[in-house]
């Protein structure tokens, strides 16, 4: 009887656990083309049109310096975003360079989308 009851909760656990592996990378990689990218460049690696009109200029997301960090502290890509580390850097730069980008309602989704995106591409990036 012990099995079966495992078994059912087996079945029934990824409804109710969030996981990475409900994450849509195709999602995640829409809103980094559309929001990320003019910075950060479609390779991650800082090479967007903007990437050197902000200071500091945009980092490398594939240094083994950020895969460490990453490697350390997996929410570091969605904190950065919600906690704007470097303060109105992004913001500032956009309006400086007459860039606007309409405002977005991000949703838990997107976070894990997005993370599940760069995660995949910072991994196989050498």
């Amino acid at each position: 009887m012990r099995l079966g009851a495992s078994f059912i909760a087996a079945l029934v656990m990824p409804f109710f656990i969030p996981s990475a592996s409900l994450a849509d990378s195709r999602n995640g990689e829409r809103i980094f083309l559309n929001r990320c990218a003019m910075c950060h460049g479609s390779d991650v690696r800082g090479t967007g049109p903007l990437a050197k009109k902000s200071n500091p200029p945009t980092p490398d997301l594939t240094t083994p310096e950020f895969k460490k960090r990453l490697l350390d502290y997996p929410g570091v890509i969605v904190s950065s975003i919600i906690l704007r580390p470097n303060g109105d850097l992004i913001p500032r730069t956009l309006r400086e360079n007459d860039v606007n980008l309409p405002a977005f309602a991000w949703t838990v989704k997107d976070f894990r989308d997005l993370n599940e995106y760069l995660n995949g591409v910072i991994s196989k990036a050498r």
